[in-house]
């Protein structure tokens, strides 16, 4: 049995109608969030969801959440909390545990499906060039990840390849309506600037944007997987590794050294200057002829971990 994360929204209400035919021979149910952010209209898109559940006879979980108090008592933005609040219900409705789902019969779920689309997948790619990122954040979102807050349930997002312009088409097509959410025209964070704003600029250069960047996101996907094929390669072949630390020599070895090393450290949480001076390092060291660049003793720090470069070794531990 799959969820259904559905707003009220045109992408949501079109994986909602389409759902059969996305996930042949599933069943479903749907589950609404209102975040109580938009006052009436957030009570308005829950009364609409509702009533769509009723008419297509399919089960409706609906959760009302404080989303500002805890944004407020977390220090964070309105649209984490509203993505934590969410998701954390998901993977209480996927284990059973939510109690919306007293009386249901149902006892949980095999996967949620969400209805992030072609734009939404673009404007993460743009976002994720804006903030920095590696090779993994140019492939912005895949079609089947994780729930966030429970490891082993399936998220997925079957809308990826197609725009949004499509979908509302296909609603209209249909007869079916949506509703719309006035915060979306408000450009009061990034995705909204990107959307209200520097997409429209970018489709007077490119009116097929979107298709183009879907693309470069598969591109990049596919450069990733070779990329994570080279880590696995290399890390079935690190001796000792977790126990002794990587040995430098077998490290530089490698024509990608680089690229491995970050990948190594990544999880670690180590700034862009500290492992700037961990490279130039060990590229001095691979450069220069041999006892003229000592690595004996030197440590770099991250908040939780110290990498320590001891008997020709890089070694972590924990702080």
């Amino acid at each position: 049995m799959i969820l259904l994360a559905v707003s009220g929204g045109a992408d949501s209400m079109f994986l909602m109608h389409r759902a059969p035919r996305l996930f042949p021979g599933a069943s479903f149910a749907v589950a609404h969030c209102n975040f109580r952010l938009r006052g009436e209209e957030s009570d308005g898109d829950e009364q609409f969801v509702r009533a769509a559940c009723r008419d297509k006879g399919l089960p409706c979980l609906v959760r009302r959440f404080d989303t500002a108090v805890h944004a407020s008592a977390n220090g964070i933005s309105i649209e984490m909390a509203a993505r934590e609040l969410r998701y954390r219900w998901f993977a209480g409705l996927c284990r059973g545990t939510a109690p919306e789902l007293a009386g249901t019969g149902i006892d949980g779920f095999e996967a949620v499906a969400v209805a992030h689309n072609a734009d939404d997948n673009a404007e993460t790619l743009l976002l994720n060039l804006i903030r920095g990122c590696g090779l993994r954040g140019l492939c912005a979102m895949s079609g089947e990840s994780r729930v966030p807050e429970d490891g082993d349930v399936p998220l997925l997002r079957p809308l990826l390849e197609i725009e949004r312009d499509e979908i509302t088409a296909w609603l209209q097509r249909e007869g079916y309506s949506w509703r719309e959410d006035s915060s979306n025209a408000v450009n009061d964070c990034r995705r909204n600037t990107l959307r209200n704003k520097v997409f429209p600029l970018l489709r007077e250069l490119n009116p097929a944007v979107i298709r183009t960047l879907t693309q470069d996101i598969r591109h990049f996907s596919e450069g990733n997987a070779i990329a994570e094929d080279y880590w696995e390669a290399f890390s079935e072949q690190i001796p000792h590794h977790g126990i002794e630390g990587i040995d430098v020599d077998f490290l530089l070895g490698f024509r990608h050294w680089k690229y491995l090393l970050w990948h190594y450290l990544e999880p670690c949480g180590f700034s862009a200057p500290t492992l700037e001076k961990l490279t130039a390092l060990l590229s001095k060291f691979r450069e220069e002829p041999r006892g003229t660049v000592t690595l004996g003793g030197k440590t770099f720090e991250s908040p939780r971990w110290t990498l320590t470069i001891h008997r020709g070794k890089l070694k972590l531990d924990k702080r």
